[in-house]
């Protein structure tokens, strides 16, 4: 697919199709968006996504829409479920973290690598992250100021790797390790564990404080709102910090992408609001937001308007 522009300063973002899951990235002087894809025809009445997107801007306003960078027909040992990616750049590579449906197995986690953002993407050729479980999904990756590379990813828990300096493999001898899935770290809340963590971690460090927003379950609540969690170090322990963002929107699910751009904090989401919205076809959106002092985070609320960047 040609790369081609457009402009868009009302949310949703993405307008032509519909987009979820966002995962912002900055490179140089442009914000990279990589969004899952719901397809328009449904099949068998549930999430359809069969590739990644990505987008860019350099003021949040005007964007290139760069197509499909990676999809299923690139994974062959996958049959379906182009879920929430994460990427990140590391010795002038990227690596776009994918979690998809193994043939004859359960949910796991792929790695995408390219020489650009915008890819395209090439296969690692088997799953980073294969627990024969259905909780491989959602990764959220980081690169500490050691760097160690850090990979969260979950549902119903939240569990993390080490990732190796090729950011393709992991240090086999810590393994997959466990959080405490605690009311302390995460609230009370009604998901599987009992507290509110759901799904869709997202693991940055902003100062000395390390966050975790993910995608939660209030009490006795059917949709997700975004939520988040803080720690002064990478692996915890974690302490709640409260919701981020209601669950009104439209639909059953959300995902956060943050990310600090050209001196702006941004929240990006997902919503329902295009024409023929679903929760099985939502649409992207962003929202700018401000830090306190000592590194909570307020409530932020849902926007129409997208403030392009002057300064």
């Amino acid at each position: 697919m040609m790369s081609k522009t457009f402009e868009s300063r009302t949310n949703p973002i993405i307008k032509d199709i519909y987009t979820a899951d966002p995962a912002p990235m900055v490179y140089g002087d442009r914000l990279y968006l990589f969004t899952t894809h719901d397809e328009d025809e449904l099949v068998n009445d549930f999430y359809t996504m069969n590739d990644w997107r990505c987008f860019s801007t350099e003021d949040m306003v005007h964007w290139t829409d760069h197509g499909c960078i990676f999809s299923l027909d690139d994974i062959e040992w996958a049959d379906s479920r182009a879920w929430a990616p994460q990427c990140i750049e590391r010795n002038g590579k990227f690596y776009l973290y994918c979690p998809v449906h193994k043939k004859n197995g359960g949910m796991a986690i792929a790695v995408g690598v390219a020489d650009k953002p915008e890819g395209p993407y090439t296969d690692l050729g088997h799953p980073l992250v294969d627990e024969g479980d259905w909780n491989d999904i959602d990764p959220t990756v980081f690169i500490d100021d050691d760097g160690q590379a850090y990979l969260y990813f979950g549902n119903p828990e939240l569990r993390y790797v080490l990732l190796n300096e090729d950011m393709v493999s992991y240090n086999e001898e810590v393994g997959i390790c466990k959080i405490p899935m605690t009311e302390e770290a995460f609230a009370k809340g009604s998901h599987d564990t009992g507290t509110s963590y759901g799904e869709g971690p997202w693991f940055y460090k902003k100062d000395s404080l390390y966050y975790m927003v993910y995608a939660a379950f209030g009490v006795g609540k059917q949709n997700e709102h975004l939520a988040y969690s803080i720690s002064t170090a990478p692996t915890g322990p974690w302490k709640y910090g409260g919701v981020l963002m209601t669950e009104e929107g439209g639909v059953f699910t959300n995902h956060p992408g943050i990310v600090d751009f050209k001196g702006h904090s941004y929240l990006f989401y997902h919503t329902g609001e295009l024409p023929g919205g679903s929760l099985f076809h939502r649409s992207v959106c962003v929202a700018e937001f401000a830090y306190n002092a000592d590194g909570t985070i307020d409530v932020i609320g849902k926007c129409s308007e997208i403030a392009e960047i002057t300064d």
